[in-house]
This record gives structure tokens, sequence and C-alpha cells, in this order.
């Protein structure tokens, strides 16, 4: 008797020829056509931009980023003198005047619309109409006359000899509003350090904890570790290097405040408006996130015997969180931009130290585009961010 032995060799698939229809050629035929057509209207209105400055004998080019500026600029982040530092730096201490105000609107603009919105809902008839009221005030009366009707009101108090105080620590006048501060020491950056590596092996046990939920049902305990990252660990680095705590307050010395910290009544105009303004605005975005959850998320917790406040900030705000964040986005980029409003009332932020730049140097073009890149590169910054919390909070299926 003879075996046979039988080899089963792997079936190999067909490979798939492609094949274009008329209608997929024709599609990118198209779109070849219009790219190309667009390339070529941008080439010729730089072209003809180029030829007209060459015949006018107009200087193009960022070379007058590298010249003395000149531009005297009241509040700066950085180190500044108009004497020696440049047109680069100046548009830099703009930039950073420009970020200040941003960041601090949105951050307050987000607590202060999140407790309007919250309160529109509330069972307690006063407050949903003082609230109501807010929001139908505030969002009809545009932005430019909420900045000169505080600034405008800032300009009205009294001089520093004479100044509004709140206690010893915070005056108010004409200057300014001066408020105490603790004076920076190294001991804080170590703390921020330690703080910041706590965050990151917070983050990394949070990960693992939620892949051991998955795998087993238990989730491992971490508000202790957390505690001790966050508090016990900085607390002992700062005793480490001596505990350095110092608050510098304002004191009246000659004609103005020294000492502390003082925020211009540019400065707290725009930050007052810009707050005011869009906190009308985010307050209905959450208003409408918190009435999207479904009626029935209400009931069942409150027949498991929550109280109201647990019920929202337990169960309704992080299902609406998913609602909000796609349109708070809009508000974020509303406020950044919005800023620019800031030349009205002498704030000095990009866009005021750029029209000063652009017409010292006479390169319009130039500073323009500038203004343009910066705002384009914030912009496109906060949707990425806001775009990397939608995807990490959005819901997942299993």
């Amino acid at each position: 008797m003879t075996s046979v032995t039988t080899t089963l060799q792997p079936r190999v698939a067909p490979r798939r020829r492609i094949r274009l229809s008329w209608s997929d050629l024709r599609g990118i035929i198209w779109q070849v056509l219009i790219v190309g057509a667009i390339l070529g209207v941008i080439w010729y209105l730089v072209d003809n931009t180029n030829r007209n400055l060459t015949a006018r004998r107009i200087a193009t080019g960022f070379a007058f980023l590298d010249r003395v500026a000149g531009i005297p600029i009241g509040e700066s982040l950085i180190d500044y003198d108009p004497s020696i530092h440049t047109y680069g730096r100046a548009l830099f201490v703009g930039v950073l005047n420009t970020l200040r105000v941003s960041i601090i609107g949105i951050v307050l603009a987000t607590v202060l619309g999140t407790l309007i919105g919250i309160g529109r809902l509330s069972t307690n008839w006063l407050l949903a109409k003082i609230t109501a009221a807010y929001v139908e005030v505030m969002r009809d009366i545009p932005l430019l006359l909420h900045l000169l009707f505080w600034y405008t009101l800032l300009q009205q108090f009294p001089g520093p000899r004479l100044a509004l105080h709140i206690g010893d620590s915070v005056f108010l006048s004409n200057r300014g509003i001066g408020v105490p501060i603790v004076q920076w020491h190294d001991a804080f950056s170590w703390m921020a350090l330690a703080c910041g590596l706590g965050c990151a092996v917070i983050g990394l046990l949070r990960r693992l904890a939620r892949r051991r939920q998955e795998a087993t049902g238990h989730r491992p305990l971490l508000w202790p570790l957390s505690v001790g990252l966050l508090i016990v660990v900085p607390g002992l680095v700062w005793f480490g290097l001596g505990a350095p705590f110092v608050v510098e307050r304002p004191v009246l010395r000659g004609f103005n405040f020294q000492g502390g910290a003082t925020l211009s009544p540019e400065f707290a105009a725009l930050l007052i408006g810009l707050v005011i303004y869009t906190a009308a605005f985010i307050a209905e975005i959450v208003r409408s996130g918190i009435q999207a959850v479904p009626r029935g998320q209400w009931e069942a917790s409150r027949a498991l015997g929550l109280r109201r406040g647990a019920i929202l900030r337990r169960i309704v705000l992080p299902q609406a969180l998913r609602l909000i964040i796609p349109p708070m986005t809009s508000q974020y980029l509303n406020i950044t931009k919005n800023s620019s409003l800031a030349v009205a009332i002498g704030y000095q932020d990009l866009v005021s130290i750029a029209n000063t730049t652009l017409n010292q140097t006479g390169q319009a073009i130039e500073g323009i585009a500038y203004i343009m890149a910066v705002y384009l590169t914030i912009s496109l910054s906060i949707s990425l961010f806001m775009n990397y919390y939608n995807a990490r909070s959005a819901l997942t299926e299993r």
C-alpha cells in the first residue's frame, strides 16, 4: 500500500485591479485644475505685490525686527527697554500681553459662565430670574461698549493719595488696582517641579488602575497616594529649602504705590469686559448642555436618595460636558480674538504694538502678516487642545 502525501498550499488571493471610472478620473482632473488655479492666483498676487513695492522703493522683509524699537510699553512680563531692545522683542511683549489677558479671561469666564448657567436652572425663583436677566442684558451689549464703560468707570477712581482700599492690602485708584503678591523664591520652582512630577506619576497610576478595574472589577484606592504626591512631597521640599514665604504689599510712596502688583486700568477694563461679556454666552452653553441630559437621569438619581447638588455634580455635569465642550471651544477662540479690541482703550497688546511698529517702519504687509500668524497659531493651539480633550471625554463603545 502506498501512501500519498499532499501538501496544502496557501491560497493566494488574486490581485485586485484598480479601475478608474470616467467620473472618478473627471473628479481628479477638476481637483488638479482647481489647485493649479489657486496656486496661480497666489503666485500672481505675490509677484504683482513685489513688483509694485520694488517700483515704489518700499522695503520688504523682516529685517526691521532687529532694529531698535523705541516704543514705550507700560506693561511687560519680561524686561523691555525701548532704547536698546528691538522691534522683535517689542512684538514678543505684545504677544505675551495678549496671552496674559486671554488665558486669565478664559479661566474666569468659564467659572463665571458655568455658575450663571447652573443658576438659570435653579429652583430658586429670584436666582433664576437674576441670572436670566444677566444673560439677556450682557450679551445684547456690544463688547466695545463693555470695554469703554469699564475703562471710564476705572478712570473715575480717586488718585493714589485718596485711593479706595480693602483692608491694608488692596488699593483702588486711577493708576490701577494694587494687590499684594508673594515674592518668588527658588523653593517655589522646586515645589512646582515636584507637583509636575507628581501629576505625571498619578496619571500613570490612574491608567494602570483603570486597566486593573477592567480586568478584575476592582479599582485600587489612589487618593492617599495622590495627596502624598501633590501635597506632602511638595510641602517637604518647601520646608527643606527653608520654607520661604514673604508677602509684598503695595505701599504709597510719593505720587504712586510701590511694591506688590498693580493691574493697570487698561488691563483691568479689558479683562472685566471680556469675562462679563463672554460669560453670558458660556452660561447658555452650560444651560443647554445640562438640559440635554435625559430627565430620567435626574429621576433615577432622586430614587437613589441623592441630593440635587450631588446629582448635578456627579451625574449630570459629567454627561453634559460632552455636549458643552465643542461650542465652548468657539467661545475660547472669541476671547482670544476679541482681545484685539484692547487698542480702543490703550492696552498694549499685540495689535496695538504691531500698529505702532508698522507706522514707524512703513512695512504694513509684514506687520499684518505677523499679527495673522500669531492669532492663527494661538487659535489652532486652543482648537487642538480642546479637540484632544473632547476626544478623551467622548463615550467609547465596547
